[in-house]
C-alpha cells in the first residue's frame, strides 16, 4: 500500500465535500420535482455540458480505454465507437434541439409529444421505454460498481483492512465490498441534492480530473524522454487495413490472447459493423439515461445543442491525456508490473491502477485517486438520477399517486434512490468483469433500442404500437443474445437484432391506425424534424401557409461528417503530443482549425430555438 497521509487526506477532504454538497443542495432540490430531477431547467449550458462530460469520464470506462490503448495503440481511438462516442456529434448538430423542444422530463414523457396520450400501444410504448431505461441504468450501475472495486483493491490490499471489518469477506467479493463503501458516499449526495448537487459535484470533479490528467501526461513525458517504447510494428499508426496486424508475441504474449478474445483481429470487419451500428444508433438519438436528462434539463433548444457540442471539447483531450500517459508508463515498465489475474493471465484492465500505484509521486497520487473516485461517483449519481426520474415521474406520479404533494414526491425520490442502488449492487455481484457488462449493454441491449427510436424521428406513419413492438422484440432479442452469444461476438449479431426489431416496428405500425392527426401536427410544428413527413407537412401548411419545412438534412449530414473528424482529432491530439509525434500533431491541429472555422459558419451561426 503506497498511499501516504497527504494522499489519504486529499481523498477524505473530497468525500467530505461531496457529503456537504448533498446537504447544501437539499433545500433547493426539495422545492419541487423539476428542481430535484432537472435543476429547475435553470442551469447554464456550459455547466450542464461539463457535468455531462464529467459523467462520461467514468472509472470503469477509463480502465477499459487504457487496456485498449496498451494493446491496440493508436488504433484504439476507433474502438469506443462501440458506444458510439460520435452520437454526441449527431446530437450536437440537430438531435439535442429536437429533443429539448418537447419540454419533457424523461424519455417516456417525451413519447407523449410524438404519439399522444391515448390510442393503441401508447401506454405500452411508455412502459417499454421505462423498462429499457431502468435495465440500462441498472446495467451501468453494476458496470461502474465492479470497475471501482477492482480499482480500489490495488491500492488498499485486503490484508490491511480485514482486521477492522467485523465479518469475513472472501477474496472473490473484496472488490464488491470496496464498491459498496464508496457507493454509499455517491448515493448520499446524489439522492439528497438531486440535479443541483450532481452538477456542482461534477464541476469539482472535473477540475480535479483536469489537474490529474495533466500531471500524468507530464510525468509520462518525463519518463519517456530518451527512451523508446517496445511496441509491435503499426502500434503508433491510427490507420488500419482488413487485418489488425499487431503481433505482441515477443513483447507481451498475453496481448495477442486479448486481441483474439476481443474478436478484433479482423479489424476491418469489426470497424464496418461498428460504424453501421453506430450510425443507426446515433440517428436514434440519446438513450434514456443521464445524457438525455442533461439535454432535457437545459434552458432552451439552442443551449441543448451548445451543451452537447461542448462535451467532446472538454472531455476527449483531457481524458486521452490520462489514457496515453498511463499507457506510456505501463509500456516502459511492463515487466516490473504484476497485472496477472487469478488465472495467471495478464488482465489488462489492471494496468491503470497498477501504473497509478507504482509510478505517481505522493500528492499527485492522491489527486489522481480522488479524480478517479470522483469519476465513479459522478457517473453513478447521474445514472441514479435518471433511474429515479423514470420511476418517480413515469410510474409513481402517473399510475400510483398522481396528486402527490411536492414533499411526498421528494420523499419517494429518496426511497426510490436507495432501492435502485440496492438492485444495482445486487447485479454487480452477479457480474464477472467490466467488459462483459459493457459488451452486453452496447452490443445487445442498445441494439434492440435502435430501430424503433430511429423511426420515431423520421417517419410520420410510425405509431406507438410500432414503437412498443419494435422495442419489445429488440429487448427480448438482446436478452437471448446475452445468454447464448459470447460477448466478443455480439456486435456481429447486431444486424440480425436490428432487422428483427425493424420488422417488429413496421408490422406493429401497420397493425394499428396512424397517430392522431392533431398530435402529429403539433409534434411536426414544435420539433420541426426532417425526414418522411410529407402528409403531415401538407396538413400543417393548409392551416399555416407561412410554415417552412426543415430542409437542413444535407447541411446537418455535412456537419456530422466533419464533426466526427473533429472529434477524432480531439481524441488523438494528446496522444501525438505525449508520444512526441510532431508532424502528425501539426497536421491534426491544422485539420481541426479548418473544421472549427467551417462549423462556425455552418452550425454555430445557424443555431436556433
Amino acid at each position: 500500500m503506497k498511499l501516504q497521509f497527504i494522499d489519504v487526506a486529499i481523498i477524505v477532504v473530497y468525500l467530505t465535500a461531496m457529503v456537504f454538497i448533498g446537504a447544501f443542495s437539499r433545500k433547493k432540490a426539495s422545492l419541487n420535482k423539476e428542481n430535484y430531477l432537472m435543476g429547475g431547467k435553470s442551469i447554464p449550458w456550459y455547466l450542464l455540458g461539463l457535468s455531462d462530460a464529467s459523467d462520461m469520464f467514468d472509472i470503469s470506462g477509463t480502465m477499459w480505454m487504457v487496456a485498449l490503448c496498451f494493446v491496440y495503440g493508436l488504433k484504439s481511438i476507433w474502438i469506443p465507437w462501440l458506444w458510439p462516442v460520435f452520437n454526441q456529434v449527431f446530437m450536437m448538430m440537430f438531435l439535442s434541439k429536437w429533443l429539448r423542444r418537447s419540454n419533457a422530463t424523461t424519455g417516456a414523457e417525451w413519447l407523449q409529444t410524438r404519439f399522444g396520450t391515448a390510442g393503441p400501444g401508447v401506454k405500452a410504448s411508455q412502459i417499454v421505454v421505462i423498462a429499457f431505461a431502468l435495465i440500462g441504468c441498472l446495467g451501468f450501475l453494476a458496470y461502474g460498481f465492479i470497475g471501482l472495486g477492482k480499482f480500489i483493491e490495488i491500492f488498499v490490499p485486503w490484508d490491511v483492512v480485514k482486521g477492522y471489518v467485523p465479518f469475513a469477506v472472501s477474496a472473490k467479493y473484496v472488490p464488491h465490498f470496496y464498491g459498496i463503501v464508496f457507493t454509499l458516499f455517491a448515493m448520499f449526495y446524489s439522492i439528497l441534492g438531486g440535479m443541483h448537487s450532481i452538477v456542482l459535484g461534477d464541476v469539482i470533479k472535473y477540475i480535479i480530473m483536469t489537474v490529474a490528467c495533466i500531471a500524468i501526461g507530464a510525468i509520462a513525458l518525463g519518463h519517456l524522454h530518451g527512451h523508446t517504447l517496445n511496441v509491435p510494428n503499426g502500434w503508433d499508426n491510427p490507420f488500419f487495413s482488413w487485418h489488425l496486424n499487431l503481433d505482441w508475441a515477443k513483447i507481451a504474449a498475453d496481448a495477442n490472447k486479448k486481441i483474439a478474445d476481443d474478436g478484433f483481429s479482423l479489424f476491418g470487419l469489426f470497424f464496418m459493423m461498428m460504424l453501421l451500428k453506430g450510425v443507426f444508433a446515433s440517428l436514434a438519438g440519446p438513450a434514456p439515461n443521464y445524457d438525455m436528462q442533461k439535454v432535457l434539463s437545459t434552458r432552451s433548444p439552442k443551449e441543448a445543442s451548445k451543451m452537447t457540442g461542448f462535451v467532446s471539447i472538454i472531455l476527449l483531450p483531457i481524458r486521452y491525456t490520462m489514457v496515453i500517459g498511463l499507457t506510456v508508463l505501463a509500456l516502459l515498465y511492463y515487466n516490473q508490473m504484476n497485472i496477472k489475474g487469478p488465472d495467471g493471465v495478464a488482465d489488462f484492465e489492471r494496468i491503470l491502477p497498477a501504473t497509478v500505484n507504482n509510478y505517481l509521486p505522493v500528492g499527485i497520487l492522491g489527486i489522481v485517486l480522488t479524480g478517479l473516485l470522483g469519476a465513479f461517483m459522478g457517473t453513478f449519481s447521474g445514472t441514479l438520477n435518471a433511474a429515479q426520474a423514470y420511476i418517480v415521474n413515469d410510474i409513481y406520479l402517473k399510475y400510483i399517486n398522481p396528486n402527490a404533494t411536492a414533499k411526498k414526491t421528494i420523499s419517494i425520490n429518496y426511497i426510490v434512490g436507495v432501492a435502485v442502488v440496492a438492485v444495482g449492487v445486487f447485479f454487480g455481484f452477479l457480474a464477472t468483469n467490466v467488459n462483459d457488462i459493457l459488451q452486453w449493454i452496447v452490443g445487445g441491449l442498445y441494439g434492440g433500442y435502435v430501430a424503433a427510436n430511429c423511426l420515431k424521428w423520421y417517419w410520420w406513419r410510425f405509431n406507438a404500437n410500432g414503437f412498443f413492438w419494435g422495442m419489445a422484440v429488440g429487448i427480448a432479442g438482446a436478452m437471448l443474445m446475452a445468454k447464448f452469444v459470447p460477448s466478443s461476438q455480439q456486435l456481429y449479431y447486431w444486424p440480425v437484432l436490428f432487422v428483427l426489431s425493424l420488422a417488429g416496428s413496421i408490422i406493429g405500425t401497420y397493425a394499428a391506425p396512424p397517430t392522431e392527426q392533431a398530435t402529429l401536427k403539433q409534434f411536426y410544428r414544435t420539433v420541426r424534424p426532417w425526414g418522411f413527413w410529407k402528409p403531415v407537412h401538407a396538413w400543417v401548411v393548409a392551416e399555416d401557409p407561412s410554415f417552412l419545412a426543415n430542409k437542413n438534412f444535407k447541411l446537418d449530414m455535412f456537419n456530422v461528417a466533419i464533426g466526427i473528424i473533429a472529434q477524432l482529432c480531439l481524441t488523438i491530439l494528446p496522444m501525438y503530443f505525449i508520444l512526441s509525434m510532431h508532424a502528425p500533431l501539426f497536421i491534426t491541429l491544422a485539420v481541426l482549425a479548418v473544421i472549427v472555422v467551417i462549423l462556425k459558419r455552418t452550425w454555430w451561426n445557424k443555431l436556433e430555438n
